[in-house]
Order: structure tokens, then C-alpha cells, then sequence
């Protein structure tokens, strides 16, 4: 259990820090965008590509990945007709998709993989999908979308060459084909990049607790029920999606499931913060979703332990 009060401990920590320095005003007015911005264009992109190039694909196509991908895929759809069927804007529906299956698997997902499962690499085939499938499918459509102020659709040009503009997906393409070619960087390359790539999780996370500086109680306003919809289906639906798809479709038992079910009780990642500023899309929704759902994930994650070990 000690795992699942580390990984929130660090992640308090560093945001508690931002909030401090938002309430100082050492960085300015414009904080949260520019340390947003810079995580996206700079920080996550090197992380991305750094992570996958590391990565032994073939070891992470297990069950395990198949629970993965149809139950966070399935999380993420329940989110649509929600939002659709409250008219809400095009991209708030996308960010409350997103935070309703894109799970923190980075930061908090690591040290509780290794304190509370046994093997960090229990997170790898969730990072991989969502590295290389949810983020890039995500942060497509977001860019694609219409700005939401009356002006036209992008063509359908730059509908399909969107990916070729999208740093993330650049970055998760040319990590994956490293990746598969077996080629190692050499030294004076790779040290860079995993220099900035140190730099996203961070800025993403200080971002977010600058961002909490003045802001309104969760589920307040117009969200409320976005908000609420997207913590029941991340902290509720998405675990019991993963025992379900697990144990009862696949057969996984012991350790395996435990794995699968502790991955899917994550919460949402800040990551989906740092896409929604970048956009300017649910950046409320976004916010909110992170913070409660993550209050959220302690109960859930203990409840999962319990009865699963």
C-alpha cells in the first residue's frame, strides 16, 4: 500500500509547489500557457519519443494490452454520447472523453506499479497505448476541431495532413519506428533529448497547480455534470471495465488481473490539462477532472488491492 501513498504524495508535492508560486505571481499572468506550451511542443514530444525508442515493443503485446486498449477505449467512448446528448462544444466532448479513460500512468503509475504490484513493467502496455494510439488520435482531433467561435471546418486537407503538423504524433511515429528498426542512439543524441524529456511531467504538473490559483470549486458552473460523468466513468467504469474484460472474457487471474484492474483505477492524467490548455478546449473540465478524479483513485486503489491480493 506504501506505493499508492508515494505515487500521490509526489504528485501533491509538485503541484502544491505550483500552486504556491501561482498565488506568488513569480511567473506571471500567463504561467499556465507557457509552461503548457512548452510541455507540449518541447518537453513531451522528447519524452514520447525517448520512451517509445526504449521500449520492447513486442514484450508488451500480452492480455494485458488487450484489456488495456478495449477498456480504455471503451472509457473514453461512454464519455461521447454524454456530452453530445448535453450539446456541449465539440472539444469539451473530446477532453471529457479523454478524462474519462486516459489514465496517469507516468508518474503515479510507476511508483505504485513497483511498490504495490512488484514490476514497474506492469505499466508498459498502457503506456504504450496510450503513447501510441489515445494521444495522438486525441490531440488530432482537438486539432482539427473547428475553433468553436462561428468560423468554418479546416478543409479536408488539413484534416488529413493534421498528424504530419502534430508534434506528439511526430514523436510517437519516429519513437515506434526506432523502436522497431532495433537502433540505438548514440550518446551525444539521446542525452539531449532525455534532458528535455525530463522536463514535461514536471512542467505539466506545475502548470496544473499554478492553474489552481483563484479557480473555482470542482463540478461548479456549466461542467458540473461533464465533470461528474467523466470521475464516474474514469474512478468507477473504466476498473470495473478491466475486471470484467479480464476475468471474466479473457480468463486473466492472480497478479495479471491485479495489474490490469490497478492500471484502469488510475486517475486521470494532467497530461489531458496540458492538451486542453494547449487547444484551449474543457480547460475547466480538464482541470477539475484531474483533481477530483485523483482523490478519487485512493479509495478505488485500495478497494482494489484489498479484494484482488
Amino acid at each position: 500500500m506504501t506505493g499508492v501513498l508515494e505515487g500521490f504524495l509526489v504528485i501533491g508535492v509538485v503541484v502544491a509547489v505550483g500552486y504556491l508560486v501561482g498565488r506568488a505571481g513569480l511567473l506571471g499572468p500567463d504561467a499556465t500557457r507557457v509552461l503548457s506550451r512548452t510541455a507540449f511542443f518541447v518537453a513531451t514530444p522528447a519524452l514520447l519519443f525517448t520512451t517509445l525508442a526504449r521500449a520492447d515493443i513486442g514484450a508488451v503485446f500480452s492480455s494485458a494490452l488487450v484489456v488495456t486498449a478495449v477498456t480504455s477505449s471503451l472509457a473514453c467512448l461512454l464519455f461521447v454520447p454524454i456530452g453530445l446528448l448535453r450539446r456541449r462544444p465539440a472539444g469539451e466532448v473530446v477532453v471529457g472523453s479523454m478524462a474519462s479513460g486516459y489514465v496517469n500512468a507516468g508518474n503515479l503509475g510507476l511508483p505504485i506499479a513497483v511498490y504495490v504490484l512488484g514490476d514497474a513493467a506492469a505499466v508498459a502496455p498502457i503506456l504504450l497505448f496510450q503513447l501510441a494510439v489515445l494521444t495522438p488520435v486525441f490531440t488530432t482531433l482537438l486539432d482539427v476541431l473547428p475553433d468553436g467561435s462561428g468560423g468554418e471546418r479546416p478543409s479536408v486537407l488539413r484534416t488529413v495532413v493534421a498528424p504530419l503538423r502534430n508534434p506528439i504524433a511526430i514523436a510517437t511515429a519516429a519513437g515506434l519506428v526506432v523502436s522497431g528498426a532495433g537502433f540505438v542512439l548514440p550518446e551525444p543524441v539521446a542525452a539531449p533529448i532525455g534532458l528535455i524529456a525530463d522536463m514535461a511531467v514536471p512542467a505539466m504538473l506545475l502548470a496544473f497547480g499554478i492553474s489552481l490559483n483563484g479557480a473555482a470549486r470542482p463540478g461548479a458552473g456549466e461542467t458540473a455534470v461533464s465533470l461528474w460523468s467523466a470521475v464516474a466513468l474514469k474512478n468507477v467504469v473504466h476498473p470495473l471495465l478491466a475486471w470484467v474484460v479480464g476475468a471474466l472474457l479473457l480468463g486473466v487471474t492472480g497478479p495479471a488481473l491485479l495489474a490490469v484492474v490497478v492500471c484502469a483505477s488510475l486517475p486521470t492524467a494532467q497530461n489531458v490539462f496540458g492538451y486542453a490548455v494547449r487547444y484551449d478546449r474543457g480547460v475547466v473540465l480538464a482541470r477539475d477532472a484531474a483533481l477530483t478524479s485523483t482523490v478519487f483513485a485512493v479509495p478505488v486503489l485500495f478497494v482494489a488491492v484489498a479484494l484482488l491480493t
